[in-house]
C-alpha cells in the first residue's frame, strides 16, 4: 500500500488499471496497456492492480466492476473509465496530464 502510494503521488500521470484474473474484458485489456506503455514510455507509468489481493485498495477508490481504470496526477484521481478501453484514448489521457517542461528543461 504503501508502494502504491507513493507511485500515484508522482509528477507523472498514473494509469492505474483495477483487474481481476478471472474477468475476460480484463485479460483484454492487458496487452492494450503494453501497447500504451510502448507509446508513453517514460513520461507516464502504469500500473495493475488486482483486485482480489487488493480489496482494500479497491474499496478505497470505489472499484465495483472490472476493468476499472484510475489515472492519477499528483496523488489525485484525474479521470476514470470502467469496462474494455482504446489503446489511442488511454495515451492521448495520459499525455493529456504530462508536465509541461520547466524553464530548467530548456536551459538544457
Amino acid at each position: 500500500m504503501e508502494d502504491f502510494n507513493k507511485i500515484i503521488n508522482g509528477s507523472r500521470p498514473t494509469l492505474v488499471d483495477f483487474f481481476a484474473t478471472w474477468c475476460g474484458p480484463c485479460k483484454m485489456q492487458s496487452p492494450i496497456l503494453e501497447e500504451v506503455k510502448n507509446k508513453v514510455g517514460d513520461k507516464g507509468t502504469i500500473v495493475k492492480v488486482d483486485i482480489d489481493r487488493n480489496a482494500e485498495l479497491a474499496a478505497r477508490y470505489h472499484v465495483q466492476s472490472v476493468p476499472t481504470l484510475i489515472l492519477f496526477k499528483n496523488g489525485e484521481p484525474v479521470w476514470r473509465a470502467v469496462g474494455l478501453q482504446q489503446e489511442s484514448l488511454l495515451t492521448a489521457k495520459i499525455f493529456e496530464y504530462v508536465p509541461e517542461k520547466s524553464d530548467e528543461d530548456f536551459n538544457k
